[in-house]
This record gives C-alpha cells, structure tokens and sequence, in this order.
C-alpha cells in the first residue's frame, strides 16, 4: 500500500476506494410528513438526526465493484420502513462494456439489475474541492427527470466509476450528493492495492431484471406511499 502523498505522484489505474455515506434522517422524515403525523414527530425526536454507512469501491481501469464497507459499531438501529429500500447495494460496471450489474434488496425482494450505464448529460464546472487528499473537480446533471446530483472527480484516478450507479466523467467520481434524498458519499481514503480479477464480476444472486422493467414493476406498489413511495423511487433507481 502507498501513501495518499505517493499515490498523487501518479495515474492512477487500479485500487480500492473506501466511501462514507450520510444520510440526514431527520430532513428525510420532515420531507414525508404529511399533514398533523404525531407519530411521525415522535420518530422525529426518537431517531439519530444522520445515519452512517461505508462502502468499498474495487476498480481497474476498465472494471469496478461497489460493495458495503466496515459496519458502524454501536450504531441505533433504523426501522426499515423508515430507512427505505437499496441500502446495502452490490453494484458492479464494466466500463469497456458500457453494462452494469446491481444487487439490491427492495423489502424482502432482491432483484439483480442487469442494464447498459447511466447516461447521464453531465456539465462540469471550475469548482473544486480536496476529497481524501485529491483536488477534485465538481460535476452536476438531472437524473430520473428531477433529481439534481452534483459530483467531485479526479482525473489522477483514470477509472471512469463512482460509487452506486454514476460514472462518465473524466476520472474518478469521489464525492457525490443528492439533495433531495439528503445524501452524501465521500472517499475516506484510498488504497493501493491490488485488485484480482476475481473480485470485479458481477453479482449472481437475485431476480434478473432491468431498470424498466423494475420501474414498470414498483412504480404501481409506491404510487400508493405517497412522498414515501417517491423517495422509495429515487432510492432504488439511484
């Protein structure tokens, strides 16, 4: 393993990103509260204000697998009716290919997402931003029609991932927030390690479908939820 130092010295082609997500919890619950919801505020005065998750990014320079990370120790527990859905996702991308494999568990469903890349009309800025010792450059686009994102990548990294499902930028996506799902993911650090090949293949679990396909599926059951279900939506999709 290199230092951080070291690994600025270079191009970058192969390693492991490790991700800390952050959830605002209490911004999501006043987002779905709808109307007079007594038990909603007591949810709201109950539960911690941000919930904290790590994921491991694997990559080469043509293949990534996005995977959850170390468990956070002591850590109150979510109800999942209020965590939602897609929380622990496997997500892998063959970026020669232009495909991707994602494992993610809808409720007591668990669905192997098998689709081209996202392609998403990104418009990169001159902003930047040091993220775990990288000078990253910010990237925003609109997904799913509504949802804006904004991305900080390095062209130091050549693999063209990210975390979840985003990637096509000039390099490595390693911060990324969704406003309206009061997320964040940012690299921690990295480490350069080798990655076998044995590690970037895609999933084999769960029930084989698509984003439409899916979409056409779940789509109906949200409808029913409300501003839960929508959020529920944006989570899976993501």
């Amino acid at each position: 393993m290199l230092s951080c130092l070291h690994a600025q010295q270079q191009f970058i082609a192969k390693g492991k990103i490790e991700f800390e997500k952050k959830v605002n919890i209490l911004n999501q619950l006043k987002d779905q509260q709808e109307g007079d919801n007594s038990f909603m505020q007591m949810m709201i005065k109950t539960l911690p204000a941000v919930k904290t998750q790590y994921y491991d990014l694997y990559f080469n320079d043509t293949k990534t697998i996005y995977k959850p990370g170390k468990e956070v120790v002591g850590a109150q527990k979510i109800p999942d009716w209020i965590d939602g859905p897609a929380n622990d996702n496997i997500v892998f991308t063959n970026l020669a290919m232009e495909t991707s494999n994602s494992l993610k568990t809808v409720y007591e469903s668990t669905f192997n997402i098998q689709d081209s890349l996202r392609k998403a009309d990104w418009k990169i800025t001159d902003d930047t931003r040091t993220i775990a010792g990288f000078e990253c450059r910010k990237a925003t686009t609109i997904i799913m029609d509504s949802v804006f994102v904004v991305a900080f990548y390095t062209d130091q990294i050549l693999t063209t991932g990210g975390p979840e499902s985003f990637s096509g930028l000039p390099g490595m996506i390693l911060g990324l927030a969704i406003p309206r799902l009061h997320s964040t993911w940012f690299a921690t650090k990295l480490e350069l390690v080798e990655v076998p090949e044995t590690l970037l293949v895609a999933p084999k679990k769960g029930k084989k479908t698509n984003i439409t396909d899916l979409k056409t599926q779940l789509t109906p059951v949200m409808k029913n939820w409300g501003k839960m279900g929508q959020k529920n939506m944006w989570q899976i999709m993501i």
